[in-house]
């Protein structure tokens, strides 16, 4: 079985049913149960093809349900009889299924859910796993998304500032449980691209190939966090780089820079510096006013005050740290290796041990208590 085809087909699937007159809850439920019968027919008995295939069984798998609802007896007359089998249209209609579930009146989290439901093709049971929540309460998540969404009409341009944000929260979540949602998001943004021609689409497809270049190197083999500065730059993934470098590059050559484009040509400099020692501060530091410029970011002016304190000095990066708010995330742990890098080991230790009380997660909590440890280690 193919699991990957099975994905891949899954969005151009729900848009050809919701074209032919399905809402969308319903045609998303039909989809998924022709998706079971996939997984249980293809292995003994796999079809020419597929994406027909699909759609075939999940219309019928529509007009069944819709017959056995009487209050749906309009749409089943709406939708007409069950079409001839034989070839899918070569329409496809996937982007819109993006903007979609996209939607403005969508939480964040249940915009991340439905649209790896929807686009990326994944089971209920695998976002819950991947969020490491009960499958019930993703499955509520998901059937509120879809019945806010279903009377939904295109008849404008969707926002692609939005789905750009959803696919960058996709990322963010990283690895958990059975599904590499970085690399979930990676796949869809690739799609995406496809489909659409943005520079940042293409801006955010760079961004996420470059820091997932780097992934092998975050963890040590014991799972502890290993920072920028100390990883083994042998470990990055240098295809990935140049892809995302080669990307990056096209976007720019549009001069129609976005925060995601600038956002990848930083994290371009780091990984194109052969060493820690030689990476680009001042270029680093030029990025982060572009970016500034384009989005008034509190998290990105804390960046920028690390990239200050490298580029010309910790007390420099200290000043620029002053003029943020306190209870930023990452302020305290930002302010704990600045005063290191200005000497004042006592200050860091205990900023350090401050930070590592507040840390989002184990894994960032034990690096910064084994940072206090042996700053403290060091002064005693």
């Amino acid at each position: 079985m193919d699991e990957a085809l099975l994905r891949s087909l899954t969005p151009s699937v729900l848009a050809l049913l919701v074209r032919r007159g399905a809402d969308f809850a319903a045609a998303e439920d039909a989809v998924q149960d022709a998706l079971v019968e996939a997984v249980r027919v293809w292995p003994a008995d796999p079809p020419r093809d597929p994406k027909g295939w699909l759609v075939t069984v999940a219309w019928r798998k529509f007009l069944d349900q819709s017959r056995a609802d009487t209050a749906r007896r309009r749409r089943e007359d709406r939708a007409g009889e069950e079409p001839a089998p034989g070839p899918a249209p070569a329409v496809d209609d996937t982007l819109r299924l993006y903007f979609l579930c996209a939607h403005p009146s969508l939480t964040p989290s249940s915009a991340v859910a439905l649209t790896l439901r929807a686009v990326g093709g994944l089971t209920t049971r695998q976002i819950a796993r991947a969020y490491l929540v009960p499958e019930a309460t993703m499955a509520q998540r998901v059937s509120r998304a879809k019945r806010t969404v279903s009377g939904v009409r295109f008849d404008r341009p969707g926002d692609v500032a939005t789905v750009l944000r959803v696919l960058y929260l996709v990322f963010n979540e990283g690895y958990s449980g059975d599904v590499d949602l970085a690399a979930e998001a990676i796949r869809l943004t690739r799609q995406l691209a496809a489909g659409t021609d943005h520079p940042e689409v293409a801006g955010l497809l760079a961004l996420m190939l470059l820091h997932h270049a780097r992934r092998p190197g975050r963890t040590a083999p014991d799972g502890s966090l290993v920072p920028l500065a100390e990883q083994d730059r042998g470990r990055w993934d240098t295809r990935l780089i140049a892809e995302g470098v080669a990307i990056l590059q096209a976007a720019l050559a549009r001069d129609r820079l976005g925060e995601f484009q600038a956002q990848a040509a930083i994290a371009a400099l780091h990984a194109d510096a052969p060493t820690a020692e030689e990476t680009d501060w001042v270029q680093i530091v030029e990025w982060y006013d572009e970016l500034l410029r384009l989005t008034d970011n509190p998290l990105v002016r804390l960046n920028r005050a690390v990239a200050v304190g490298e580029a010309d000095g910790p007390r420099a990066g200290l000043t620029a740290l002053a003029e943020l708010d306190g209870s930023l995330p990452r302020h305290t742990a930002v302010a704990a290796y600045l005063h290191e890098r200005d000497g004042d080991l006592e200050t860091a230790a205990r900023l350090y041990a401050e930070a590592a009380h507040h840390a989002p997660n184990l894994a960032e909590r034990d690096h910064l208590t084994r940072q206090a440890a042996r700053l403290n280690a060091r002064r005693h």
